[in-house]
């Protein structure tokens, strides 16, 4: 969780890639809990180690991530509270639903327009925690879209604690709208269905086993996941803006020169280089 809300506020993914790496690797009797967000607060858990041999400064990096997904940084797309905020060390941790942590509440309330798309697919990147080794989980009005929900602070009860802030009542008449692809709802309810029902009908998503992989580009999050029947790479732009995975990535990684974008059902080839949109994954698998 900590480390997808990292790499998607620096737009790189190399703590990401180089935790995962090696914390993926449990017990093939067990499994990992994969979530976007869950009913309590985002702690920035990365491992010091981790950061330092990246040349990050692990105090300074979880002030900075505070700043970003509380809406303080300049250019921040978040909009979340802040969670136990110590004034004088500037420790906390945040809170707030995916979607207003991920821009949309900023985008529809402020911006519009492209920034709602750029949005929605921020969002759409639990693709990562449905395809990556676990078990993935789905929480709480993040299937619509849900944004923050400020009401709490007029209940004496929840006032001083932040984290109600995306634990809101279920709002129906939103949920009413999932099936329109027209609305916020219906786009963010049809993408997840979609990734749910591939991920049900390949193998490749069963059980832990995942390759965590470098691609030589820093904005690009890949892993591999092998199956008796060959393997899906799966791939996932952290950025704004369009990437390129050299065909020679491709094939080093296991695809042949034709292959399948199980998302989508674009059939797609690597006899060049493939151009990934901005914040677009891909699970690419081998025809």
């Amino acid at each position: 969780m900590a480390l997808l809300w990292e790499a998607l506020a620096t737009r790189d993914v190399r703590l990401l890639r180089g935790s995962l790496s090696e914390r993926l690797r449990i017990d093939p009797g067990y499994a990992w809990i994969n979530y976007v967000r869950s009913h309590d607060d985002i702690g920035w858990t990365f491992d010091d180690g981790d950061a330092a041999r990246l040349g990050i400064n692990g105090f300074d990096h979880r002030r900075f991530l505070n700043a970003f997904y509380t809406g303080r940084f300049e250019g921040s797309f978040a909009r979340g509270l802040p969670f136990q905020e110590n004034p004088r060390t500037g420790d906390a941790r945040v809170c707030g639903t995916a979607a207003s942590l991920a821009g949309l509440e900023k985008a529809i309330r402020e911006e519009g327009g492209p920034e709602v798309e750029l949005a929605i697919r921020r969002i759409l990147l639990y693709g990562i925690t449905l395809s990556i080794g676990g078990i993935p989980l789905l929480y709480l009005g993040d299937e619509l879209g849900t944004l923050n929900d400020y009401s709490y602070r007029d209940d004496p009860a929840k006032a001083t604690d932040s984290r109600w802030v995306h634990r809101p009542a279920m709002d129906w008449r939103r949920a009413g709208r999932r099936a329109d692809p027209e609305t916020i709802e219906g786009r963010v309810f049809t993408g997840l269905r979609r990734l749910i029902t591939v991920r049900k009908a390949h193998p490749a998503f069963a059980g832990a086993e995942t390759q965590v992989v470098d691609l030589g580009n820093d904005h690009v999050f890949a892993y591999v996941r092998p199956h008796h029947g060959g393997r899906v790479l799966a791939l996932a732009n952290f950025t704004e803006e369009e990437q390129f995975v050299t065909a020679n990535q491709l094939r080093l990684h296991g695809l042949a020169y034709a292959f399948t974008d199980l998302v989508t059902g674009e059939q797609l080839s690597a006899v060049k280089d493939l151009v990934l949109a901005p914040y677009r994954f891909v699970w690419l698998m081998a025809d």
